[in-house]
């Protein structure tokens, strides 16, 4: 998605807001072999618009698999809730990061639902990553943000 609408300064406020880092697995910026994408919270195609209290950091691969999504079904009830919104919400009140640091826990049905959606628990590609900023040293962040 083209982000051609967005200024310079509001892309700049964004990322600094979201300290460089996604608003759903955490990934910093240093570390993801792509830019980090400025997402809308709610997509424009849901009515979001370019506000920056409508815009958050997020990896190139929770950016895909989110998409123009803002809610998704809860695995443990099926019940439709809404999706993590990095900008209103505090990671660890919905998530944990598992034992081995590489798979995001859903703690909510709002965190299950997110983490399911976004397969922070379960793309192998992402597993085999964080398992090796594990092993580095430089994962999981702090607890969450």
């Amino acid at each position: 998605m083209s982000r051609e609408g967005i200024p310079a300064e509001l892309d700049r406020r964004v990322r600094e807001a979201a300290g460089h880092r996604c608003g759903y697995c955490l990934s910093p910026q240093w570390l993801v072999m792509a830019r980090m994408e400025i997402e809308h919270i709610i997509p424009v195609a849901k009515g979001g618009d370019n506000s920056e209290s409508n815009l958050w950091l997020s990896c190139p691969l929770c950016n895909r698999f989110k998409s123009d999504r803002i809610s998704a079904p809860d695995p443990a009830t099926g019940r439709v809730v809404p999706l993590f919104n990095p900008r209103a919400d505090r990671w660890s009140d919905h998530f944990r990061w598992s034992v081995d640091g590489i798979r995001v826990i859903g703690l909510t049905p709002t965190g299950r639902a997110t983490v399911a959606l976004l397969h922070l628990a379960d793309d192998p590609d992402a597993l085999v990553v964080r398992m090796h900023w594990v092993l580095a040293g430089w994962h999981p962040p702090g607890g969450g943000v």
